[in-house]
């Protein structure tokens, strides 16, 4: 989504010109002026401002940028460039139906997290890495990939896991020096924020797929080892320059509705919840070593396990008619992974408004729901995102 081209500036002083009838009137001077000065005059003027604005164009006062890092929660359409399948894609109706009225790739009926705090920072929507075309750049880059994991072996091959992600941006941050100039993009880099999120897959697959897993290695040990994935590819976004990241909290992975229907009697999955909760406790931990360890290294970290348990438990009360059951799906609480009639199973059933359900398919929120976290996550109280919110971070600048 790069959008439109910006009209030239030539354009632009035209239909500026035609629009506004004031910039129209013609005022006499009262000094009078030959014909040869009046046009020397009139084409220094016009010089003097396209020359400015070229300028500005080159260099904006505000090189904003917003980088994402991630899973599904933050895909914006990455898989709809890899060779995957139809499981770890969204590029189908109805997805996107809410606010694009079109699949962008996007988990859910509209828009992200991700999206509204671009929006909230005045930037456009960050298009996919992998869509952007050479020498294009449009205010940022999403890297996420829908089932991508900390760990390589976590769908590999299906996905672009987290260390795959650092490599494409080390990459785009090279090909912004030759385009830009090292001072801008250095510029561009230390003054962008960086949001990161992934992990869930690293534990849902095993809970799902392998619970003998943990047999041979303790929760905690496991947990260890994504949040020690994680804390490494983050050094590593540090090295070529981030200063500024969000993050937010693993969601109650075990209340999704998918994991609700694999249980049997619509309980949440202990397994899942507790490895959520272990990474609760060890992830902020690494973040303030982190702090004190990377020169200028500024975070936020949001609870999102605890905005989006109060949502499954009470709906009504943030607006939701549904807390548990996915608008799309099919099965109890809409668990079956069919939205879209895509995956394996052809039927599905949609509810007419996505938006008073938290959750639009089996494992992910609706756009509403993440209006709700994208808001808490720009400008909440230390209650919820702390030491800094979004909007601190944005606005904070790198000594």
């Amino acid at each position: 989504m790069g959008g439109y081209p910006e009209p030239s500036f030539f354009t632009s002083f035209l239909f500026k010109w035609y629009k506004n009838p004031s910039t129209r009137r013609i005022v006499r001077p009262k000094i009078a002026m030959s014909a040869p000065n009046i046009h020397i005059l009139s084409f220094a003027i016009f010089a003097s401002l396209l020359l400015s604005t070229r300028c500005s164009i080159d260099r904006p006062q505000h090189d904003v940028a917003l980088f994402i890092f991630g899973d599904s929660l933050n895909d914006a359409g990455t898989n709809n460039y890899i060779n995957t399948t139809a499981s770890f894609r969204a590029n189908f109706p109805p997805y996107g139906e809410t606010f694009f009225h079109y699949p962008t790739g996007r988990f859910t009926d509209g828009r992200l997290i991700a999206d509204f705090i671009a929006e909230y920072a005045k930037l456009p929507l960050i298009p996919p890495y992998l869509q952007l075309k050479k020498g294009e750049f449009v205010g940022g880059a999403n890297f996420a990939s829908g089932g991508a994991g900390v760990l390589p072996d976590t769908y590999q091959g299906l996905v672009v896991d987290l260390k795959t992600q650092l490599k494409q941006f080390e990459k785009l941050v090279k090909d912004l020096r030759k385009t830009m100039g090292d001072e801008r993009a250095e510029r561009i880099v230390s003054e962008g924020v960086y949001m990161v999120n992934i992990g869930g897959n690293d534990y849902l697959s095993p809970v799902l797929n392998n619970p003998a897993l943990f047999q041979s290695i303790s929760m905690a040990d496991y947990v260890g080892m994504v949040v020690g994935n994680i804390s490494s590819v983050l050094e590593g976004i540090h090295k070529v320059g981030a200063r500024k990241f969000g993050f937010f909290a693993m969601p109650p992975l075990g209340c999704v509705p998918y994991v609700r229907l694999v249980t049997g009697n619509g309980s949440c999955s202990r397994p899942a919840t507790k490895l959520a909760k272990l990474h609760n406790v060890a992830f902020p931990a690494t973040l303030a070593k982190l702090e004190t360890q990377l020169r200028g290294f500024k975070y936020s970290f949001f609870d999102l396990y605890t905005c989006l348990a109060k949502r499954i438990q009470n709906p009504s009360k943030y607006g939701f008619k549904d807390g548990k059951s996915a608008c799309c799906g099919s099965g109890p609480y809409g668990g079956n992974y069919s939205c879209g009639g895509m995956r394996g199973v052809r039927e599905y059933s949609l509810c007419p408004n996505p938006g008073e359900h938290v959750f639009f398919d089996s494992y992910h929120p609706s756009e509403r729901a993440y209006r709700q976290f994208a808001q808490l996550m720009w400008n909440g109280s230390l209650r919820t995102t702390k030491p800094y919110n979004l909007e601190a971070l944005f606005k904070h600048g790198n000594s």
